[in-house]
Parts: structure tokens; C-alpha cells; sequence
């Protein structure tokens, strides 16, 4: 059937769209594990060969499948962030000196004289190489981490993360949500708002720039406040069930002592002082935190629209994330030389063949997770033929 101006009539629908499997997102908490895991892997090394094959992994799997949101597009920010902790901890070491020993002297800057209580602080004096390769290979294990939580950020969605916790956690997960949503929302509206000065022919850059776009977004982030509190005290937001006094008790107990477990468990994984007793006071904090979460979920009755499941997928790239922690952990108590080049007297470092095919199973993400769902492009409004003057 045709319209009476001569288009083609739209066809009819044949019943709705629904989504492939293959576009369906995956879980946000298994993005958070995934790189989690590539940043504990980076603080059980300071090669900076496998420093650096990390931060390759990380970005290749953000290309890969970072969606186009904007919360998404915070990643270039924290790679621009950890090039400056970089920076600032060499500088830090050419200036300030460092406890180091040095033998091959770079440069010498003007010394300025400190009095005898501060001992062990210089300003200015001689640089020597082995202190700064020392710092670079410090800075460069920090930069990393920063990257590895930056993929973190551009990749997991703020809001599903939030409405994935448990109910115990609800109350608190809307703060640590908040905090998590911070950077990437304030660099899209530093973003938008430089794009409207440059269209209107103000200056986008700059001291002066950078002081008149403050204002408008510190004011968004206010508004993003309030009408999130709105919207949570719209939907009865903060209602508890009654429960015992004695569930109260045990639920508070479970769940402090879990995760003063998981605090001091991943202190001892991340630290080679305490590798004896880290994972298993690890394990016993989950397990106890866990079961404080379960009997807290009883105070906190609420339903969840169209919840995220977790999949084989969610379980992949999580599992390739602890995969490559615990790869690099085995790594660090066998081949120690291998992940921490000496400094004094200097190594060149070198690149360890089973630890750096480890790193590679990060790449997993990239081929396994779903992958992101273009934006709809507008469709165009037809235009209708002109009329036949008579």
C-alpha cells in the first residue's frame, strides 16, 4: 500500500526487538576483579619490561570493549594521571636525593645547606643514575596501578555496579558508587563545557580557563547530588526489615571481623613480609564477610530490575585477572631476580618468558567479554515531495 504523495509506506513491525545474547553486558563486578587482578599483579613486580606489557593489556582490552559512554572515556585521564605520579616521583628524586647508593653521577645541582635535624633530606647535590632507575621503576609500579583502575572505570557501569551489591552493603555502596562516578563525570562535564567556550569563542585552556569552568562543574556535580538523594527518597530508599537483636549483633560481628580480615589478608598478599599468613587470613575474611553480608541482606528487603547475571563470560574475565595475579605472586617467590632487576649495581632488565606469557592471559577480556553496543544512529525524518503548483 503506497501514501497518496507517492512514498512507500513504512512496513509494519514485526513484534519487538530483542537483544542478542552476544550484546547482553557483562557483569560490572567482573571488570572491577579483572583488573584488580592485573593491579596486584603489578605490585609484585618492578621489571619494567612486564610493567609495561601490563599497561598494553589493560589498554588493548579498554579499545576492545569500552562502550561509548561517558563515564567511559575517563581512561585517557588516568594514563594522563599516572605519567604525572611518573614524573613527580623522579623529579622528587633529583631533587630531594634519595637513600639509594650511587656511583655514576649524572649531574650535579647547586646544594642548599639544611640544618642538623634534618638529616637524611638534600636539596640539590649530585644525581646519580642508580637512584633514579630505582624511582623509575617505583613510579612506574604505581603509574601502572592507576592505569589498571582507570580500565576499571571505563569499562564497568557505575550504576549496575551499584545495583549489583548486596543489600547489607547498599547503604554504603551508594557512597563508594559516588566516589567511583566522580572522575569520569567530571571529566565529561569539563569536557562539554570546554566544547560550549571554544564554540562561543572563549578561551578553553589555561589558567584562566580552567578557573571559569570550575565553577559550572562543581555547581553539575551538586545537582548530580541532589537529584540522586531525590530519587532514592522517592523510591523509599532506606527501609529496614525487623530482625532480632541477636542477628543485629551477629551480622555486625561477621561482617567488621571479615573485613578487618580482608584488610590485613590483602596487606600480607601485597606485601612480601607477609606472604605466609596473607592468603589465608585472606580466604577466612571472605568467607566471614560473606556470611555477615547474608544475614545483613534480612534488614534490607529490595528487588532488583532485569539483575545482572553472571555467566560464564563474568567468570572468564575474572578468572583471567586472578590468573594473572597469581601467576606473577608464583613468579615473585621463584624467580625474584627475574621480577625485581637489582639496582645496586644496576641490571639491565630482562623480560621472563612464563611470567610474560602469564600477563598475556589478560587479554582475554578482549575476546571473550561481549562486545560493546553502538550507539543508535538517529534515523532521518522523510522529507514529503513539494506540492505541484496549480
Amino acid at each position: 500500500m503506497s501514501d497518496p504523495r507517492g512514498a512507500a509506506a513504512p512496513a509494519p513491525a514485526r513484534g519487538p526487538v530483542l537483544r542478542h545474547h552476544s550484546h547482553a553486558p557483562l557483569h560490572p563486578g567482573a571488570w572491577w576483579l579483572w583488573a584488580v587482578g592485573l593491579g596486584i599483579a603489578a605490585t609484585r613486580t618492578t621489571n619494567p619490561l612486564l610493567l609495561t606489557l601490563l599497561t598494553a593489556v589493560s589498554a588493548y582490552v579498554v579499545a576492545a570493549r569500552r562502550p561509548d559512554t561517558p563515564w567511559s572515556r575517563s581512561y585517557g585521564t588516568f594514563v594522563r594521571l599516572a605519567l604525572a605520579v611518573l614524573v613527580v616521583r623522579l623529579v622528587f628524586t633529583v631533587v630531594l636525593g634519595s637513600p639509594v647508593p650511587g656511583t655514576r653521577t649524572l649531574l650535579t645541582l647547586p646544594e642548599v645547606p639544611l640544618p642538623a635535624w634534618a638529616q637524611g633530606i638534600r636539596l640539590g647535590g649530585d644525581v646519580t643514575l642508580e637512584p633514579l632507575v630505582f624511582a623509575l621503576y617505583d613510579g612506574l609500579k604505581l603509574a601502572t596501578l592507576l592505569v589498571c583502575v582507570g580500565a576499571a572505570n571505563a569499562l564497568a557501569n557505575p550504576s549496575r555496579l551499584l545495583k549489583s551489591l548486596p543489600g547489607a552493603l547498599y547503604e554504603t555502596g551508594v557512597a563508594v558508587v559516588v566516589a567511583l562516578t566522580f572522575a569520569p563525570n567530571l571529566i565529561a562535564d569539563v569536557r562539554r563545557l570546554r566544547a560550549a567556550r571554544r564554540l562561543r569563542g572563549r578561551p578553553d585552556k589555561g589558567l584562566r580557563g580552567l578557573l571559569q569552568v570550575a565553577l559550572p562543574v562543581l555547581e553539575g556535580a551538586l545537582e548530580r547530588s541532589v537529584a540522586l538523594a531525590a530519587a532514592m527518597d522517592s523510591r523509599g530508599y532506606g527501609r529496614t526489615a525487623r530482625v532480632p537483636a541477636a542477628v543485629r549483633r551477629t551480622t555486625a560481628a561477621l561482617t567488621l571481623g571479615g573485613l578487618l580480615g580482608v584488610c590485613a589478608g590483602t596487606y600480607g598478599t601485597l606485601t612480601a613480609e607477609g606472604g605466609t599468613y596473607g592468603l589465608p587470613v585472606l580466604l577466612a575474611g571472605v568467607a566471614t564477610a560473606l556470611a555477615g553480608l547474608w544475614l545483613g541482606g534480612r534488614r534490607s528487603p529490595r528487588t532488583r530490575y532485569r539483575p545482572d547475571r553472571w555467566g560464564a563470560r563474568a567468570w572468564l574475565v575474572a578468572g583471567s585477572g586472578a590468573a594473572v595475579a597469581a601467576a606473577l605472586a608464583l613468579a615473585a617467590v621463584r624467580d625474584p631476580g627475574a621480577l625485581h632487576p637489582g639496582v645496586v649495581p644496576l641490571v639491565a632488565p630482562t623480560l621472563p618468558v612464563w611470567p610474560a606469557a602469564a600477563v598475556l592471559l589478560g587479554l582475554l577480556p578482549a575476546f571473550v567479554a561481549p562486545a560493546p553496543v553502538p550507539a543508535p544512529v538517529p534515523a532521518s525524518v522523510p522529507v514529503p515531495p513539494p506540492r505541484e503548483q496549480p
